[in-house]
């Protein structure tokens, strides 16, 4: 995950462990941890906030608040990365209370909205200018569709302001909305959910999934030739994502950056971790790549520096080589494997 600094408010990419009572982190160097730890976390008296929304540009943290006030944030790769990491951590938080660690392994599965909220409240402090979910322009297959926010950022957000108490009370509360016509799918991906006979499912919980006020629907079909570049490879859904180090093509040194991986278009992107704003460094088209692994004994022609194993090399349409590493060589695996089939 990325830890925000405590000193320099700068953003880095850290090797979290995490054990009984303590959540230790490690620098990073060509994607593999320097011991020792670069500092621990006492996680006895620690609270947990997840979704975390303080940051408009990072919906994917995690808030730590130990029993001394000290704040630590942490960015994950995924909405399930985050999610998964926040539950481990909090049953660790709560590892002498075996009655809070039980309850977190139930899901309810019935949820009612308290008698003093209405849903009608709900939408108003939606639709706050300070505190509401911001709404913005969000593409899928082609098609531009104005004032939308993501599946998953609803349900971050209904969390957040105290509306639901989990993912699932979350979701439910969605699809009663969408029921009493407060809130409007957009997009294939919603729409196709309200055909599902369970008002459960009508609401999804995804990065893909498009909604809108009802009263503000409305859709924009954007025409090829005035759709930016960027806006078309950034439309594709994302298959995989994580940590990867990357040889800089001028100054060949390594870097570790954020890959997001995408199909329909195939592109692979990569980020820069300590930016604040979600926009890639850099990225190319899958399309007639080719991708390899690097054998471990010696270094292969092209690469310089800090090597230290797990590498592969992806060679794009127009012969731009790029040299990448992971942190084992299952992660690399799993990155070729996930590659080929989108070349």
């Amino acid at each position: 995950m990325c830890e925000e600094g405590h000193i320099v408010h700068n953003w880095k990419v850290r090797w979290f462990i995490l054990r009984q009572n303590t959540l230790l982190y490690y620098k990073l160097e060509a994607g593999r941890k320097v011991t020792p730890p670069k500092g621990r976390i006492l996680l006895d008296g620690c609270t947990i906030t997840c979704p975390c929304l303080e940051y408009e540009n990072r919906p994917l943290l995690i808030k730590l608040k130990t029993r001394t006030s000290a704040e630590y944030f942490l960015e994950a790769c995924s909405r399930e990365e985050r999610d998964a990491w926040a539950f481990e951590i909090t049953g660790a938080i709560h590892a002498g209370q075996p009655g809070k660690v039980q309850q977190l392994h139930i899901l309810r599965n019935s949820f009612k909205l308290p008698p003093h909220i209405s849903l009608h409240r709900v939408v108003d402090k939606m639709r706050d200018s300070s505190s509401g979910i911001r709404s913005s322009p969000n593409t899928e297959q082609g098609s531009t569709y104005r004032k939308t926010f993501l599946g998953s950022s609803l349900v971050d957000w209904l969390i957040s302001s105290g509306f639901a108490a989990s993912r699932l009370e979350a979701v439910t509360l969605g699809s009663m909305l969408l029921e009493e016509n407060f809130l409007r799918p957009v997009g294939a991906r919603s729409m196709g959910a309200i055909r599902s006979g369970d008002l459960a499912e009508h609401f999804l919980d995804e990065s893909t999934a498009l909604y809108t006020f009802a009263e503000s629907y409305r859709k924009k079909v954007t025409p090829k030739e005035e759709m930016s570049l960027s806006t078309v490879e950034l439309s594709g859904e994302v298959v995989k994502q994580g940590y990867l180090s990357k040889q800089g093509h001028k100054r060949k040194n390594w870097k570790v950056r954020r890959f997001v991986l995408r199909k329909e278009p195939a592109f692979l992107h990569y980020y820069d971790p300590s930016k604040e704003e979600n926009r890639p460094v850099g990225g190319f088209s899958l399309r007639g790549s080719l991708v390899s692994a690097l054998e471990d004994n010696g270094v292969p022609m092209g690469v310089k520096g800090n090597v230290q194993g797990n590498l592969f090399k992806v060679i794009t349409k127009d012969d731009t080589h790029y040299y990448i590493q992971a942190s084992s060589k299952a992660e690399r695996a799993e990155w070729i494997e996930a590659i080929k089939k989108l070349t």
